[in-house]
């Protein structure tokens, strides 16, 4: 089969590798499309835990079950799944366990034309998606799901406050809260991605690079119930500040590193919440596809690239433009 393979640090080719083959307990999906995620893009530079060359990037896909293996229920052949990338999560709720992955690495990932993971890890296809959306939806919207309502437990009437609107995740928890009758807000750098969130349903957003934005954005539009984040890094301390008393500020990445200094004394004084997540448990999946389903959302999908010309899909990854996810016909 053909496989966008990582063959050293910032080295990627299409090449031919021997199809994989279910273990006990397994499925062989034939893949109709994947998607990027930024942590592919901390592989391929190298900055990312567990790293080894060659190896098959991907958390995201969407295809056909082609192979069963032993154990597996037959019921799964011919069905159109998407993958859930969240895997050996443990059994709490509360937070991953020692032995959880991502599939993607070290497990080989959904860049190729096949990939076989447990049957445990499928869910059907939602019916309205088509490949390339569905493809968007599992590792983004599973994050920005837990995000939203199984840490912060957003609820109707409360406003939500979207940090950095653009990436997949940042752009599902739009999405999500909406959804869920919340008022968002959204932040950019980009004039440009705020009003594409409006479009999508935001009441408006502020540009970050706008000096005191974030003074501008407490008097003019008051605060939030809830902030979600990925950045961290010298901004963390215009969401604290932007947060309600009571509010939570869930996050889910640094992307800027860690905060210069946290504000002890904004946080305690006003009983504010920091709340960390990531990824999500099967139960999390379950449901996140299920209100995928009974809103009919659909995935925001930035640009689709087949598989040959995946180094060109990594590159508008890498420069930052895309507005939601960037997918790959497979």
């Amino acid at each position: 089969m053909r496989a966008l393979q990582f063959l050293a640090v910032n080295q990627l080719g299409v090449v031919e590798v021997p199809d994989p083959q279910p273990a006990a307990g397994e499925v062989v999906v034939a893949l109709r499309a994947a998607a990027l995620n930024h942590r592919d893009v901390w592989i391929k530079s190298g900055q990312y835990a567990g790293l080894k060359w060659p190896c098959i990037p991907g958390s995201d896909g969407a295809g056909v079950v082609v192979a069963v293996g032993e154990g597996s229920d037959d019921a799964w052949q011919g069905h159109d799944v998407i993958i859930n990338p969240s895997f050996h999560w443990g059994g709490s709720e509360r937070a991953a366990g020692p032995h959880f992955s991502i599939l993607g690495l070290p497990r080989d990932g959904t860049l190729a034309e096949r990939v076989a993971v447990p049957v445990t890890q499928l869910a059907s296809k939602p019916a309205h998606l088509t490949w390339e959306e569905a493809a968007a939806l599992p590792l983004a919207g599973l994050t920005a799901y837990r995000a939203v309502f199984s840490r912060a437990r957003v609820q109707a009437g409360e406003r939500v406050l979207i940090n950095g609107v653009g990436g997949g995740v940042a752009v599902f928890a739009l999405q999500f809260a909406l959804a869920a009758k919340a008022e968002a807000w959204v932040t950019s750098s980009s004039d440009a991605k705020i009003a594409r969130a409006v479009e999508l349903g935001a009441k408006g957003g502020f540009n970050y690079k706008t000096e005191d934005w974030a003074k501008a954005a407490a008097k003019d539009h008051g605060f939030f119930d809830v902030i979600v984040d990925s950045a961290g890094g010298e901004g963390f301390e215009h969401l604290i500040d932007l947060a309600t008393p009571g509010g939570r500020i869930i996050f889910f990445g640094a992307t800027r590193g860690n905060p210069p200094v946290l504000p002890m004394r904004k946080v305690f004084w006003r009983q504010i919440s920091l709340l960390g997540t990531t990824m999500g448990s099967p139960a999390d999946w379950a449901a996140m596809v299920a209100f995928v389903v009974r809103h009919n959302l659909r995935p925001v999908v930035s640009g689709v690239f087949p598989l040959e010309h995946g180094a060109d899909a990594f590159a508008l990854m890498e420069r930052g433009e895309q507005f939601g996810k960037i997918a790959v016909r497979i």
